[in-house]
């Protein structure tokens, strides 16, 4: 139930937020954006966002959107391309990522983060990003050496995007004990059970 209000309570500060950001541009810098401003900007490209994506014609580019969102504002800019990350979990990954912590053990096969990204330049201005996928696969099988995860990323236009699965993982590899995942900043994280 706390789950659900956070997740409620993002939805609403993000159209709370939007007509204040409605030009999808900010006088904050990226780096001093409160999370209630970063939820707006948000707000404001979400449509075009998810639209880009779908235009891949792969169902999981539309399907993540009825997936769980795994925290109360997009987390900070910091890998990825210092974007803002706005991340998804499928049913099989959800109640377990949203432990954030070190101590639980593998995530389950068939997990699935899909990570929404946007960026603000020095103008102020929003910029779409990619949109990232991590697919939990069975042990020592095909990504044996990335951890048993599979990497994946569309442009904002949907358009599938050469990733080498090694350059992905050399980001997450410092997450071993985590299983490979990082984790949004502790003030925007959903409360735990």
């Amino acid at each position: 139930m706390r789950k659900l209000i956070a997740a409620t309570t993002f939805v609403g500060a993000m159209f709370a937020s939007s007509a204040v950001w409605a030009a999808c541009t900010t006088d904050v810098k990226k780096d001093d954006l409160t999370a209630e401003q970063a939820n707006g900007l948000y707000e404001c490209i979400k449509a075009e966002l998810r639209e880009g994506y779908a235009a891949s014609g792969d169902a999981i580019t539309k399907d993540y959107t009825g997936w769980k969102i795994t925290a109360t504002a997009p987390a900070a800019p910091g890998a990825h391309g210092r974007r803002f990350l706005i991340t998804f979990a499928n049913d099989a990954a959800f109640d377990e990522y949203v432990k954030f912590s070190d101590e639980r053990g593998p995530m389950p096969v068939g997990s699935i983060l899909a990570k929404e990204s946007f960026n603000v330049n020095k103008k102020g201005e929003v910029k779409k990003g990619p949109l990232f996928f991590m697919t939990k696969v069975a042990a020592g099988g095909e990504a044996k050496e990335f951890g048993d995860w599979v990497y994946a990323a569309y442009t904002p236009k949907g358009k599938p995007m050469k990733i080498k699965q090694q350059f992905c993982h050399a980001c997450h590899s410092p997450y071993e004990d985590q299983d490979f995942l990082g984790y949004p900043d502790e003030d925007v994280r959903l409360p735990s059970n």
